[in-house]
Protein backbone atom coordinates (compact mmCIF):
# COMPACT_ATOMS: atom_id res chain seq x y z
CA UNK A 1 0.00 0.00 0.00
CA UNK A 2 1.34 3.42 -0.38
CA UNK A 3 0.01 6.14 1.09
CA UNK A 4 0.54 9.76 0.05
CA UNK A 5 1.25 11.99 2.98
CA UNK A 6 -0.81 15.42 3.03
CA UNK A 7 1.33 18.07 3.17
CA UNK A 8 0.89 19.02 6.71
CA UNK A 9 1.32 15.50 8.16
CA UNK A 10 5.18 14.83 6.93
CA UNK A 11 6.69 15.27 10.68
CA UNK A 12 4.03 13.09 12.22
CA UNK A 13 4.44 10.57 8.92
CA UNK A 14 8.10 10.08 9.99
CA UNK A 15 6.92 9.00 13.82
CA UNK A 16 3.97 6.85 12.27
CA UNK A 17 6.38 5.32 9.97
CA UNK A 18 9.25 5.09 12.82
CA UNK A 19 6.46 3.48 15.16
CA UNK A 20 5.42 1.07 12.21
CA UNK A 21 8.67 -0.01 11.24
CA UNK A 22 10.11 -0.12 14.88
CA UNK A 23 7.22 -3.35 15.47
CA UNK A 24 8.25 -5.14 12.41
CA UNK A 25 5.28 -4.55 10.44
CA UNK A 26 6.89 -4.22 7.13
CA UNK A 27 8.28 -7.21 7.10
CA UNK A 28 4.94 -8.49 7.00
CA UNK A 29 3.38 -6.10 4.49
CA UNK A 30 4.59 -3.30 2.02
CA UNK A 31 3.92 -0.12 2.99
CA UNK A 32 5.36 3.31 1.78
CA UNK A 33 5.08 6.83 2.51
CA UNK A 34 4.88 9.31 -0.15
CA UNK A 35 5.22 13.11 0.26
CA UNK A 36 4.16 15.72 -1.81
CA UNK A 37 7.35 16.88 -2.91
CA UNK A 38 8.18 13.16 -4.25
CA UNK A 39 5.71 13.63 -6.79
CA UNK A 40 5.98 17.24 -7.44
CA UNK A 41 2.79 18.46 -5.92
CA UNK A 42 1.96 21.79 -5.15
CA UNK A 43 1.57 21.78 -1.03
CA UNK A 44 -1.63 24.65 -1.91
CA UNK A 45 -2.96 22.25 -4.45
CA UNK A 46 -6.85 21.45 -4.09
CA UNK A 47 -8.65 18.71 -2.58
CA UNK A 48 -10.11 17.58 -6.33
CA UNK A 49 -6.04 17.64 -7.56
CA UNK A 50 -4.85 15.81 -4.72
CA UNK A 51 -7.73 13.21 -4.51
CA UNK A 52 -7.24 12.85 -8.26
CA UNK A 53 -3.88 12.16 -8.21
CA UNK A 54 -3.74 9.46 -5.33
CA UNK A 55 -6.56 7.87 -7.42
CA UNK A 56 -4.79 7.80 -10.98
CA UNK A 57 -1.43 6.58 -8.86
CA UNK A 58 -3.04 3.85 -7.10
CA UNK A 59 -2.57 5.48 -3.47
CA UNK A 60 -4.26 6.16 -0.22
CA UNK A 61 -4.27 9.97 0.77
CA UNK A 62 -3.52 9.87 4.45
CA UNK A 63 -4.61 13.31 6.17
CA UNK A 64 -5.76 14.69 9.21
CA UNK A 65 -7.93 17.87 8.07
CA UNK A 66 -8.84 18.23 4.17
CA UNK A 67 -11.77 20.23 4.00
CA UNK A 68 -15.18 19.43 4.13
CA UNK A 69 -16.65 22.59 2.16
CA UNK A 70 -16.78 24.13 -1.16
CA UNK A 71 -17.31 22.22 -4.81
CA UNK A 72 -13.50 21.48 -4.28
CA UNK A 73 -13.44 19.79 -0.70
CA UNK A 74 -12.57 16.68 -0.26
CA UNK A 75 -15.78 15.50 1.16
CA UNK A 76 -17.19 17.23 -2.42
CA UNK A 77 -14.98 15.43 -4.47
CA UNK A 78 -15.41 11.96 -2.96
CA UNK A 79 -19.32 12.52 -3.23
CA UNK A 80 -18.73 13.39 -6.84
CA UNK A 81 -15.94 10.95 -8.09
CA UNK A 82 -15.62 7.83 -6.07
CA UNK A 83 -16.83 4.41 -7.61
CA UNK A 84 -16.61 1.24 -5.72
CA UNK A 85 -13.36 0.87 -7.18
CA UNK A 86 -11.63 4.17 -5.37
CA UNK A 87 -9.20 3.78 -2.59
CA UNK A 88 -9.81 5.50 0.50
CA UNK A 89 -9.01 8.56 2.41
CA UNK A 90 -7.60 7.55 5.93
CA UNK A 91 -8.06 10.00 8.56
CA UNK A 92 -6.06 10.61 11.44
CA UNK A 93 -8.39 11.42 13.96
CA UNK A 94 -6.31 13.19 16.10
CA UNK A 95 -2.94 13.97 14.70
CA UNK A 96 -1.40 15.46 17.81
CA UNK A 97 -2.13 12.46 19.67
CA UNK A 98 -0.83 10.70 17.02
CA UNK A 99 3.08 12.20 18.20
CA UNK A 100 2.55 12.61 21.95
CA UNK A 101 0.48 9.08 23.04
CA UNK A 102 2.26 6.01 22.11
CA UNK A 103 -1.00 4.06 23.20
CA UNK A 104 -2.95 5.96 20.59
CA UNK A 105 0.17 5.67 17.76
CA UNK A 106 0.38 2.22 18.29
CA UNK A 107 -4.30 2.07 18.11
CA UNK A 108 -3.19 3.80 14.47
CA UNK A 109 -0.49 1.43 13.54
CA UNK A 110 -2.74 -1.63 14.11
CA UNK A 111 -5.76 0.55 11.98
CA UNK A 112 -3.24 0.58 9.02
CA UNK A 113 -1.98 -2.61 8.71
CA UNK A 114 -5.50 -3.84 8.69
CA UNK A 115 -6.47 -1.71 5.96
CA UNK A 116 -3.28 -2.43 4.60
CA UNK A 117 -3.62 -6.25 4.56
CA UNK A 118 -7.57 -6.14 3.21
CA UNK A 119 -6.84 -2.79 1.00
CA UNK A 120 -9.73 -4.09 -1.93
CA UNK A 121 -12.23 -4.39 0.82
CA UNK A 122 -11.92 -1.11 2.15
CA UNK A 123 -12.25 0.42 -1.73
CA UNK A 124 -15.20 2.47 -2.16
CA UNK A 125 -15.58 3.56 1.29
CA UNK A 126 -14.26 6.95 0.76
CA UNK A 127 -13.26 8.02 4.13
CA UNK A 128 -11.97 5.62 7.03
CA UNK A 129 -10.92 7.51 10.33
CA UNK A 130 -8.17 5.86 12.28
CA UNK A 131 -7.56 4.67 15.09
Amino acid sequence: MICLIDHNLKGHALVFFGAIASQGWLDIVSIQFVTFDELDLPTDSDDRVVWRLAQQKQMVLLTANRSMKGKDSLEQVMREESTDKSLPVITISNADRLLNDPDYRERCVESLIEIALSLDSYRGARRVFIP
